[in-house]
């Protein structure tokens, strides 16, 4: 579960990764309304999990699957490079994020 739960929190890094971006320095309510959720809902989550993962693996999975995340959405929604060497970079995050999985 505690893994389950780690996911769903890096996931949710993403969120707030864009939603304040989104929130254009914090004068789009309803952008900085889904950044303050999804923040609150990353840190709780990652928080549960941490109770059972170790905190060096669980912090570095949260922040990969979180940077992952946050710039393949940059990619494919909101027009930044997806350049052959930025993809392998992110490749070798998720590889790596993989191997804390395998070797926990």
């Amino acid at each position: 579960m505690a893994w389950t739960v780690l996911v769903l929190s890096g996931l949710l890094e993403t969120a707030w990764a864009i939603a304040l971006d989104r929130s254009a320095g914090f004068t789009r309510p309803l952008q900085t309304a889904v950044f303050a959720v999804t923040l609150v809902g990353s840190m709780a989550g990652l928080a549960y999990a941490l109770r059972d993962i170790p905190v060096g693996t669980g912090y570095a999975v949260w922040v990969g699957i979180g940077a992952v995340g946050t710039a393949v959405v940059g990619m494919l929604a909101l027009g930044e490079s997806a350049s052959l060497p930025r993809i392998a970079c992110l490749a070798l995050v998720v590889a790596g994020v993989v191997g804390l999985k395998l070797f926990h």
